[in-house]
């Protein structure tokens, strides 16, 4: 792998933090394609998003996925809570 990025996001809870880490774990262990691939993992408060990918391009469209994704599920953390 020749680009590489590391995302550190910190979660308001727990729950939340685990919620989103179960949720994207699948597609961590099976991705789509093989210009990229993704870790998750936990540390205290924070989710460490590291991706990895043959160029910027993969890179830039993988970290975009990842990100979409969990923006997604923390807006539908603030429609559950305002509920």
């Amino acid at each position: 792998m020749k680009a590489k990025a590391t995302v550190r996001l910190k979660f308001p809870s727990g729950k939340q933090l685990e919620t989103v880490l179960n949720s994207l774990e699948p597609e961590t262990k099976t991705p789509n394609v093989m210009r990229s691939c993704a870790h998750l993992e936990r540390n205290g408060s924070f989710l460490i998003l590291t991706v990895e990918a043959q160029d910027t391009v993969a890179l830039r469209a993988a970290l975009n996925a990842y990100l979409r994704w969990i923006n997604s599920m923390m807006n539908v953390f603030k429609i559950i809570e305002t509920q």
